[in-house]
């Protein structure tokens, strides 16, 4: 019987086919981006707002104050007695609905010196903004001592794209890939209407945990389909074009966020698209690979069929049946990634990278937003220098492979960070530019790692292993803003040395996994370890055919 490589071969390793799912499948990377990064725009704090008053609204009404009259007779008269405050968290305890108070001065009963003695109260009574629903911030009072939840916000995406890895990915070994992928675009999309319209914060917290939890579900069982109706030869084409949507994502989010004013209507533009994901059930298939590993040989002959008709050759008519791996169907768990002495090696190497390309990368991304600026335009850029990194990678992987490039870019990324850490701050463009050649290491270190991840797991244990070790990039995520703004405060260049020390260390741990250039997929865990004794063998085949010639 053949096996499946040699029919995929037959019928088409990157044909018509595929490329039109692939395409498809690549517009999750998208969507996904909005959700992994939207809380730039969704969260951003308003420049301007201050303490609502008790009696200040009516009497500006009866004076006929405008917003900015409020604010200038009611706020800023704190620096006039050399009390530092803006307004923004605190404000005179003062009754303003004294109908003694003057409409054209309203402080004039006091004087400067006893301003002073007024005291002052916290904020209970909410704030006033001038632009009071274009922001979460705005919408859930996410200032002063409750600006840390606007953190948890974000903590708890992560803390859903953390379950997601562990639930979704074990779902999709054992329930199948598309059928998990059209159920989380599906929940990703009614749990995004939920978070537009939340009628609390306690609602928005809870379905936006359950966004990320479909999220990660949609994002990583996609990337696992289309590295699986590939050859070896494309995968690294379909894995890293797929993550340049997610640039293409980050740098389209500006954009709308720039033409809608308003959080609600960001959220929903980039929810609403994933409803169109569902119409996938009539156009992509159940991966054949993962049918064959659950003994159901003959739906994924049927499917190489069609692939090998839309791609317009024909299957061999003694392809009757597919070989199917003789290992028995298990319910795959964290044990199977760990029990073999080779996979234990690789899975902790690649928990690693995954966490130091995730907390490197955002800290990276949120230290270039803490230097102002134009928002828009800086997150575009942010973007853009990412594409150079997709470029590189695909001019060097098949060439050379994908260990030496994955180590390279992490010790680059490292040495960058370093450098700028200790280059004077008068020599600006100088920093920038030794800075941005980190953020190009470490993204393309983010993205060989998917590839690499894919390669290294047998079918059977693929999307759960690839999911459970990508759980690490959600920790990296969840610690990054801390890491990069507690250390920070300390001095602004420590946090890029404890960056350069992880990326320097990963880099030379990822020399010890196996090389996957031009390698077939393992199906099974023997698979997996029999590939780093063939590579030995064959390195010192190679090492003594090189000395022969002495």
């Amino acid at each position: 019987m053949p096996s499946f490589d040699e029919v995929l071969k037959e019928a088409g390793e990157f044909g018509r086919f595929q490329k039109r799912v692939f395409f498809l499948l690549c517009q999750t990377g998208i969507t996904f981006s909005f959700l992994f990064v939207g809380v730039v725009f969704l969260g951003h704090t308003p420049e301007y707002y201050w303490c609502r008053i008790p009696g200040a609204a009516e009497l500006s009404e009866r004076c006929g104050w405008t917003l900015e009259e409020e604010q200038n007779y009611t706020v800023p008269a704190l620096n006039l007695v050399n009390r530092f405050s803006s307004g923004q968290c605190e404000r005179f305890d003062i009754e303003w609905n004294n109908t003694s108070v003057s409409c054209a001065n309203p402080l004039s009963r006091f004087t400067n010196s006893s301003l002073g003695n007024v005291p002052l109260t916290s904020c209970q009574d909410g704030w006033v903004y001038k632009q009071p629903h274009s922001t979460i911030v705005s919408e859930y009072n996410l200032v002063c001592a409750n600006a840390w939840m606007l953190d948890l916000t974000q903590a708890v995406l992560n803390l859903g794209f953390l379950t997601g890895a562990f639930t979704l990915g074990y779902a999709a070994d054992r329930y199948g890939r598309i059928r998990i992928y059209l159920y989380s675009c599906l929940g990703v999309g009614l749990c995004g209407l939920v978070v537009a319209f939340a009628p609390n914060f306690s609602t928005f917290l809870v379905f936006r945990f359950l966004q990320g939890v479909f999220g990660k579900g949609t994002w990583m069982t996609a990337y696992v389909i289309v590295t699986e109706i590939v050859g070896s030869d494309q995968r690294r084409i379909v894995g890293i074009v797929i993550q340049m949507f997610f640039t293409l994502g980050i740098m389209i989010l500006p954009g709308i966020a720039y033409l809608i004013p308003t959080w609600q209507g960001i959220q929903l533009a980039i929810t609403l698209p994933n409803f169109l994901f569902l119409l996938y059930y009539w156009a992509v298939p159940e991966s054949p690979r993962w049918l064959l590993t659950r003994k159901k040989g003959d739906k994924a002959l049927n499917i190489m069929h069609t692939i090998a008709k839309h791609n317009g050759k024909y299957l061999s008519p003694h392809y009757s049946e597919i070989t199917v791996t003789d290992e028995e169907v298990s319910n795959p768990s964290f044990l199977d990634l760990v029990r073999t002495p080779h996979m234990r090696k690789y899975t902790l190497i690649l928990m690693y990278a995954w966490f130091t390309s995730a907390l490197v990368y955002q800290g990276l991304v949120m230290r270039l937003g803490i230097i102002g600026g134009n928002l828009y335009l800086d997150f575009f850029i942010s973007g853009a220098v990412e594409l150079p990194a997709a470029l590189l990678i695909l001019l060097t992987i098949d060439r050379i492979g994908r260990r030496l490039p994955f180590a390279i870019s992490n010790i680059v990324a490292g040495v960058a960070c370093l450098i700028t850490a200790f280059l004077p701050e008068d020599i600006p463009w100088l920093k920038t530019s030794v800075a941005t050649l980190g953020r190009l290491g470490i993204t393309m270190a983010f993205e060989i790692v998917y590839l690499v991840n894919s390669e290294l797991y047998p079918t059977t244990l693929r999307n759960f292993g690839v999911s459970l070790c990508s759980s690490l990039c959600d920790l990296g995520g969840i610690i990054a803003p801390f890491l990069l703004f507690r250390l920070a405060a300390i001095w602004m260049e420590l946090p890029l040395i404890i960056f350069s020390i992880l990326a320097v260390i990963c880099g030379i741990l990822v020399l010890f996994l196996p090389e996957t250039k031009g390698i077939s997929l393992p199906e099974t865990v023997e698979d997996v370890e029999q590939l780093s004794s063939l590579q030995s063998k064959s390195g010192r085949k190679k090492k003594h055919q090189d000395t022969s010639y002495i």
